[in-house]
Formats: structure tokens, C-alpha cells, sequence
């Protein structure tokens, strides 16, 4: 049974930086597509960003340049590198796996496994 877990969210001044994680206690990541969605109170879901399983990545115009995506295979984790935050990226932070495909996308709809999110604020 997947579970994806989140963690590392917190409270952070604008300007400052989160590193996210997502990780499964026995599932193998490794051969998957993972994502990085967010969405905010009154807001749809947008994607951030995602990481193929050769470790290419893309990323949604507002994140590119301040956050990055990596993984660690040998810790079986998904990071999300999250650096010079706005107010703007305050959000429910949520990873998602793709069954299906090895290159990522940033559609919602590719992805079939979700983790509960770890909720990101900043504010000074």
C-alpha cells in the first residue's frame, strides 16, 4: 500500500527558505514520476513542479529559480528546495506519484497517488 508523507512545512519570514520531503515507508520511488502541487485557501490546485525518474525536472513559471526538485534514491525521498518564499507561495504543499509513466508532468490528472500535504506559511 503507497503512502506518500509529506513533511517539513512550517512557518517562514518572506524571504526565507523550506526544504520539503516526500517519501513512502515501502514503496520504491525510484521508477516514478513525482509531483509537487499546492493549493491555497480559496485557490484551485496548481502544480509547482515535478521530477522524472532520471531526474529531469520542470517547473510552473512563478517557482522557477527559487525552488528546486530533487530526489535521493538511496533515502527513497523527494525534496522540494524552497527558497527566497513570497506570501504568495503560502499553500498546502501535497506530492503525488505517477503509476504510469516514468517522465513527469504537471497535469493533476497523470498522477494516481497523493500524500495528505504539509501546509507551507510565510508571513512576517
Amino acid at each position: 500500500q503507497l503512502q506518500l508523507a509529506e513533511s517539513g512545512g512550517g512557518l517562514v519570514q518572506p524571504g526565507g527558505a523550506l526544504r520539503l520531503s516526500c517519501t513512502d515507508p515501502a514503496f520504491n520511488l525510484h521508477y516514478y514520476a513525482i509531483a509537487w502541487f499546492r493549493q491555497a485557501p480559496g485557490k484551485e490546485r496548481e502544480g509547482v513542479g515535478c521530477i522524472s525518474n532520471d531526474g529531469r525536472t520542470n517547473y510552473e513559471d512563478s517557482v522557477r529559480g527559487r525552488f528546486t526538485i530533487s530526489r535521493d534514491n538511496a533515502k527513497n525521498t523527494i525534496y522540494l528546495q524552497m527558497n527566497n518564499l513570497e506570501p504568495e507561495d503560502t499553500a498546502v504543499y501535497v506530492c503525488a506519484l505517477d503509476a504510469t509513466e516514468a517522465m513527469c508532468a504537471m497535469a493533476p490528472s497523470e498522477y494516481d497517488f497523493w500524500g495528505q500535504g504539509t501546509q507551507v506559511t510565510v508571513s512576517s
